[in-house]
């Protein structure tokens, strides 16, 4: 059986800190040693290669420009290996998975994020076991092919598809949720892969998307929130598109200053998203008095998609340079299996 060839690329984040022998403080390890820190690794018959980005990138300063020089990292070696670990800090993860299944068109190898709450360094760590078995599955085929040609996310035991995930937890191990997606395996003694929810493999030529605009914000809705507030965020100079968390299935103040500002951005071309503040359920314009009026003058419903997804989902629409009419249609479309529509 041919060697599985693995890259491994490290963005940053808690899991490639090790403490200083000197100082006690936590630092960045070198990736080319990497079998030192884990030597379990040497018991897989994988060819193993790295990429570490200089310097490394803290979760909280993920951005755009980070997940394109990603994506034109994979881009460039994707021909080479039979699947992809990334490194990354756990705070942003379920956004740079989110982007990435929307950057990739027609991926066929399995690109795999995981990271740790506790750094690899640490006697307790969670990231030797989430490294390891995020390695496994990167490489893991059948009858020759991927078993999970997509992006995931793979933390504490479980597989996510990335692009269904957020991160709900910052002290436990197990940091991410899929609510309204089922996990792609479970991992005991064995990884039990849950074929029914794979995305299959795709026989068609791969491509990446770099191009994405980020003339986006996300407005959250609260008990309170003034006119005054919303006229200055639907201000904000160059909007292309809004992220709306409303209430429950999609409703939102019924009030007639703020279905007017909605209505006066909407007639300006500005795309109004409308996603749940919920983690689990989905957005039903119209099924509530609350939500009809957002219908009726042009919101577009998200159905269950997260907050992540549909913030990079946007970006990415908006960075084709596609008319609103086919964005909005696209916002209502499950492009990388990131919504259910129903």
């Amino acid at each position: 059986m041919k060697q599985p060839k693995i890259l491994i690329i490290y963005t940053g984040g808690t899991i490639g800190m090790v403490e200083d022998s000197e100082t006690g403080s936590l630092k960045p390890f070198d990736f080319v040693h990497l079998s030192e820190q884990i030597p379990e690794l040497k018991k897989f018959n994988y060819h193993f290669d790295t990429h570490s980005f200089e310097p490394p990138i803290d979760s909280s300063n993920m951005a755009p420009p980070v997940w394109i020089k990603l994506a034109e990292l994979i881009e460039k070696n994707y021909d080479n290996y039979d699947g992809f670990v990334v490194l990354h800090g756990s705070d942003t993860m379920a956004y740079t998975a989110s982007a990435l299944s929307f950057m990739f068109e027609n991926l066929n190898k399995p690109i795999i994020l995981t990271g740790s709450q506790l750094p690899i360094g640490v006697i307790r760590t969670d990231g030797k076991e989430n490294f390891i078995t995020a390695v496994e599955i990167a490489a893991a085929k059948e009858n020759g092919k991927p078993i999970v040609p997509e992006v995931c996310i793979y933390f504490e035991n479980k597989l996510y598809r990335g692009n269904r995930t957020n991160k709900y937890n910052a002290e436990n191990f197990e940091a991410f949720r899929s609510v309204n997606y089922p996990l792609l395996a479970e991992v005991g003694v064995y990884i039990k892969y849950n074929y029914t929810a794979i995305h299959s493999s795709i026989e068609q030529e791969f491509r990446v998307v770099k191009k994405i605009d980020t003339n986006i914000i996300i407005l959250k809705l609260f008990p309170g929130i003034t006119e005054n507030a919303v006229k200055a965020i639907l201000s904000t100079e160059g909007l292309r598109g809004v992220v709306m968390e409303t209430f429950g299935s999609g409703n939102a103040p019924s009030g007639k200053w703020f279905i007017d500002l909605l209505k006066e951005v909407i007639n300006k071309g500005i795309i109004i998203y409308n996603v749940t503040q919920c983690r689990g359920g989905a957005v039903e314009i119209g099924k509530y008095e609350t939500s009809s009026d957002l219908g009726k003058i042009g919101v577009v419903g998200g159905s269950d998609i997260t907050t992540e997804a549909a913030v990079t989902k946007m970006m990415y629409l908006l960075g084709r340079g596609y008319t609103k009419d086919k964005i909005e249609k696209y916002l209502q479309t499950s492009l990388r299996g990131e919504m259910t529509i129903y």
